[in-house]
């Protein structure tokens, strides 16, 4: 714009020198030439707008924002409008109450649940505006949408589905419907005021020192009530097999013994004594039932 404002002072210069009694007459033609081209050379460069990628502009004309949106290249607009270059990126809001990373991010959100304890919630979400709806975001919202939207909404709905948990229940055993419950609402509000939630990650909740203690010692209990579950159906187990092994042995033995009857044993000893008789050692060997005088047998 400022060319072409010098470009018509230019020719205003040239429109009153044209008294010849003005010493400025002897230079009204270079003052003519020169102020049109400067104003052709601004309306050319006011006329074509770069955009860059990830960017939308949107045109505002005289205070008025017009709804045609400008896309990223090269554009051909009213060189009298202004253009309002929006960042349609996915942008990352960091609330947390670590200290290494205050410098790129913001306070975290303590919230109080529904037994009465403060818990301190660290979260990032993911967001970005929506291309269609920017020209109505820059005039009811304008810009900072941050500071304006994305806190306010997150810090409310927050403290509203944390009032419905204990600290105990965020912490552990409902952490997971919290967290879907919290980004659908979330999700529900950015849209209504033209941003998409992209993603909402809960990053740490932090508990009250007694707090964390009391979940730490009911844990430890816990497992250990588990280890011992596991060691008695362990012994359960083992005690079953010995049983079953036991069981097992008794009923070899009984069938063996009712199987063995005197004139089996008898033909089997007969069975034995023949090959130790058909062996080339030398041998002596005793027979008898203990009660009559044994029979003895020699051997090579």
């Amino acid at each position: 714009m400022g060319i072409i404002f010098f470009g018509v002072i230019l020719l205003v210069l040239a429109f009153i020198s044209r008294n010849g009694e003005n010493p400025l007459s002897r230079f009204r033609g270079i003052l003519t030439a020169i102020g049109v081209i400067l104003m052709i050379i601004g309306i050319a460069t006011q006329s074509i707008r770069q955009i860059d990628t990830g960017q939308i502009g949107i045109q505002k004309l005289f205070g008025k924002i017009q709804p045609n949106i400008l896309v990223e290249g090269l554009n051909f607009v009213n060189p009298l409008v202004e253009v309002i270059k929006v960042d349609i990126k996915t942008q990352n809001y960091t609330m947390t109450s670590s200290t290494e990373e205050t410098s790129m991010a913001d306070d975290a959100i303590p919230v109080l649940t529904s037994d009465g304890l403060q818990v301190v919630i660290d979260l990032t979400a993911l967001y970005r505006i929506i291309p269609s709806e920017a020209p109505n975001v820059i005039r009811t919202i304008g810009t900072g949408f941050e500071a304006k939207i994305v806190r306010p909404i997150i810090r409310s709905k927050i403290r509203n589905n944390a009032a419905a948990y204990e600290a105990i229940q965020l912490y552990s055993l409902k952490r997971e419907e919290f967290e879907t419950s919290l980004r659908d609402e979330i999700e529900a509000d950015f849209n209504k005021r033209g941003f998409f939630l992209e993603q909402l990650l809960i990053r740490k909740i932090n508990l009250p020192q007694s707090v964390k203690e009391s979940i730490e010692r009911k844990l430890t209990a816990d497992q250990e009530a588990q280890r011992m579950e596991f060691v008695l159906v362990k012994e359960k187990q083992e005690a079953e097999r010995k049983r079953v092994e036991a069981q097992g042995v008794a009923d070899a033995q009984k069938i063996l013994n009712s199987g063995l009857s005197e004139q089996v044993l008898k033909y089997e000893s007969i069975n034995v004594l023949k090959e130790l008789v058909k062996s080339e050692n030398a041998k002596v060997i005793l027979m008898g039932d203990g009660k009559n005088s044994p029979s003895v047998i020699i051997g090579k």
